[in-house]
């Protein structure tokens, strides 16, 4: 059935909210469902303050896809409690645990998702109140965004985390407090600007993109088959997909100064696999491929019949 188009964002540009720069939010090319993908995996305190924070967006048109790398029963049962309460369509997708395999839990997510347009997020960064409207009007065709992100220390997450804090809703002033005491790396992702053309400076580079706090087009992840879950183990499968869309004739837009999101802190995680991941990915760079050497169609062939 076709959804309405999206309503409300003439009234929040009017307000003050993050708007499209160079056109009225109204206009945005994303009318109607946006699909927010959230990657997780035996973290559920990081996961609730994450789904919390989705909870308290200025954007109602989203759903929410956690795409969950082989958590226990306790994440499901998490995701189950906040369906009601961040009151949009919220499912939890998973598969068994064979070690890191982020790639292909967020194609099995891309495949359960209805939005026309993708944020890719992780399950330990905290999004604020108009990080879902930040999205939606930065959105253009042809154009991938790439957002930024603060981290927190591991003290302070250990607070946010023991005191249920929702740093979400921090003014900039206590954020700037929380600069001097040494609770987080910087302040400018936190800061709201508006580049216009200057977020087009970086259209053809792929470094530095994070699938922490990145969207795409539906059809572009289609295009170039998803994210290759070749990559396995921690490392690179998001350099992969960003290289190949750029290979595909879609341009990098910086969402800087916009979406930026609060990572809370975690350890390094194991780095057994990063030299192979590193080796797939020069590989990508030297060619001109566009396609996932095992993307969303070979998933799809995999799963089982519906309906």
């Amino acid at each position: 059935m076709p959804r309405a188009p999206h309503r409300g964002l003439s009234e929040e540009a009017a307000s003050g909210k993050p708007r499209a720069e160079g056109r009225g939010l109204e206009d945005a090319p994303v009318a109607e469902l946006i699909s927010v993908i959230v990657t997780t995996y035996e973290r559920d305190d990081a996961l609730a303050a994450v789904l919390r924070s989705l909870a308290g967006q200025s954007d109602p048109d989203f759903e929410v896809i956690v795409a969950d790398d082989g958590s226990g029963p306790a994440t499901a049962a998490l995701v189950e409690t906040w369906k009601a309460r961040i009151g949009h369509r919220v499912i939890h997708v998973w598969h068994e645990d064979k070690g890191f395999r982020a790639a292909e839990i967020r194609n099995r997510a891309i495949l359960a998702a209805r939005g026309s347009y993708c944020v890719f997020l992780d399950g330990d960064c905290i999004v604020r109140p108009h990080f879902v409207a930040a999205h939606r009007g930065l959105a253009e065709q042809g154009w991938f965004v790439s957002g930024n992100r603060v981290l927190l220390s591991s003290e302070l997450t250990d607070r946010v985390m023991r005191e249920n804090l929702s740093p979400e809703r921090w003014s900039l002033l206590h954020w700037l407090a929380v600069r001097v005491r040494g609770g987080v790396n910087r302040l400018a992702a936190l800061l709201s600007l508006p580049l216009g053309p200057l977020r087009r400076l970086r259209r053809g580079a792929w470094e530095g993109v994070r699938s922490c706090n990145l969207a795409v087009w539906r059809a572009d992840l289609d295009r170039v088959d998803g994210f290759d879950a070749d990559y396995s183990g921690w490392g690179k499968e998001d350099s992969d997909i960003v290289v190949r869309l750029l290979h595909a004739g879609v341009n990098r837009k910086d969402g800087n100064f916009a979406t930026g999101v609060i990572h809370l802190w975690h350890k390094e995680a194991d780095r057994g696999r990063l030299s192979d991941n590193e080796d797939r990915l020069a590989s990508v760079i030297g060619s001109d491929g566009v396609r996932a050497r095992r993307g969303l169609s070979t998933l799809s062939r995999a799963l089982p019949a519906s309906g």
